[in-house]
């Protein structure tokens, strides 16, 4: 009768503690670990070479550089991907993004130049209306495929999508840019 009675408490006591573990678990999950949009501070656009020998030949190098607030307790690796600029929906130019790792919780600068095609800028028909308006507006755009981790053992796949509008104002050869992200698990 001893030994039932004692197999009853043990089995309660189990389920108990299986219940408090789970309900730690879930808490957990819902308020540190569950996953949050990264930050983007999008850095100037550097102007890194401009030269115009005639209306025709037109050459512009754009640097561009992102740093990314991981506010998550998790990494993120992502592949090789491009970055697309487009000028008025006519892409002129694109640019390698190598493959990197977010680390978790930390800042992370994302860094590429490209060089923008000057026939397929000059040859769009807001090329001359932009110039003497003293204004050119671009839209870059990325997807980075990878993958989150977190605690180390825990794997999702994870693609982040990225959208800046940069305009640059030329005769004083500054550049502006706004950048959105979004982070898909």
């Amino acid at each position: 009768m001893v030994t039932r009675k004692c197999l009853k408490i043990s089995c309660a006591i189990s389920v108990v503690l299986l219940l408090i573990i789970v309900g730690v678990m879930l808490t957990l999950y819902f308020t540190i670990l569950k996953p949050k949009q990264p930050i983007l501070i999008p850095q100037p656009v550097t102007l890194l070479h401009l030269h115009s020998d005639s209306p025709l030949e037109f050459n512009l190098t754009l640097g561009l550089t992102v740093t990314v607030d991981n506010r998550n307790y998790g990494s993120f690796t992502y592949q090789d991907s491009m970055l697309y600029i487009n000028y008025h929906d006519t892409e002129v130019a694109n640019g390698l993004l190598a493959a990197d790792t977010i680390p978790a919780r930390a800042k992370h600068n994302i860094s590429t130049s490209v060089v923008v095609f000057g026939d397929r800028l000059v040859t769009n028909v807001n090329f001359k209306s932009d110039v003497f308006g003293g204004v050119m507006n671009f839209t870059s755009s990325s997807v980075l495929h990878g993958e989150a981790k977190v605690l180390k053992f825990i794997k999702k796949k994870a693609t982040s999508y990225t959208t800046c509008n940069i305009s640059i104002h030329i005769t004083q050869r500054t550049p502006y840019s706004v950048c959105k992200n979004e982070l898909k698990l």
